[in-house]
């Protein structure tokens, strides 16, 4: 048994993962701003705090010391040092959940070392203004800058699945279900995801291994969204026009310029055992597209 922190763990895939950890028997806190209710009953400890305030941050975990924390709400280099500073020396692992928007695009699947955080140089603004991407490449450089902080950045692709709150697959659904055209600038190329579900075991996993380092995680295989579109319409027997440009409310948010994939093969060789992409996504859209049948 653990005793374990979660930044963020009412929502998604870090809802899915505070209950990993629970039906595992271990002890589990969760720090949110309590804007969302959660379904966990007594079996959380629950602290409150804006995660961008490092005074409240601090106040909010007090002097505990943690087996595992798990951030899935650092998205700056600020408050990852403010992460590395609270919990150094008082957690024997970190884990950091990061994005395949790290990597730039390659004519391959992405591997670990095509982005190397040691080596990054650490850049912050006034403003502590990022893009997604250079936020999320700011935070690993700051973490894995530490030396008192043993840290993985579990680096993961779009993720899915029927409670996502970005609606991304459901946009793709209801498309066709209503005829309307998609705009998609590159509608055959591959790319990586990972079901929420997924997400959370790997996430569990990688804490409880205590990997170090850098590791992408996503299911076996890749995709393209034309042939998305071909498994929406066999489940509900429409489609909808795949065009090269639209007004931006009819763009795919999978709407990426070339092949976006992953090399899993890291995680893989150290015992995780992946998901299908193609055995999971089907049954996906046809959970999601039960109301627009």
């Amino acid at each position: 048994m653990a005793n374990i922190l979660v930044l963020g763990g009412t929502r998604f895939f870090g809802k899915r993962l505070v209950q990993r950890l629970i039906d595992n028997g271990d002890e589990v806190t969760i720090l949110t701003r309590g804007n969302h209710q959660d379904p966990f009953g007594r079996h959380v400890r629950r602290v409150a705090a804006d995660r961008k305030d490092p005074g409240a941050l601090k106040r909010a975990v007090g002097e505990s010391d943690w087996d595992i924390v798990y951030d899935n709400i650092c998205y700056t280099p600020e408050e990852a040092g403010q992460a590395a500073d609270i919990f150094a020396d008082r957690t024997g692992h970190y884990v950091l959940t990061s994005t395949l928007s790290v990597y730039d695009f390659a004519d391959h699947s992405l591997r670990e070392e095509d982005f190397d955080p040691y080596r990054y140089p650490i850049i912050m603004n006034d403003q502590q203004d990022y893009s997604y991407k250079e936020g999320k490449r700011q935070a690993e450089a700051v973490l894995f800058g530490r030396h008192n902080l043993n840290v993985t950045a579990v680096r993961l692709p779009i993720v899915l699945g029927p409670d996502d709150y970005t609606k991304r697959l459901l946009f793709h659904i209801e498309h066709a279900a209503a005829g309307e055209p998609i705009g998609l600038p590159a509608p055959d190329a591959e790319i990586s995801f990972i079901h929420a579900e997924e997400a959370a075991e790997f996430l569990q996993w990688a804490g409880a291994t205590r990997f170090e380092g850098p590791i992408n995680a996503c299911s076996d295989g890749t995709i393209t969204v034309r042939e998305i579109m071909g498994m929406i319409e066999k489940e509900i027997g429409r489609s909808a026009p795949l065009i090269p440009s639209a007004s931006p409310e009819h763009m795919s948010p999978f709407g990426i310029p070339d092949h976006w994939t992953m090399d899993n093969t890291k995680a893989s060789e150290a015992g995780f055992r992946f998901w299908n992409l193609r055995d999971w996504m089907p049954r996906l859209i046809s959970e999601l597209s039960t109301d627009v049948r």
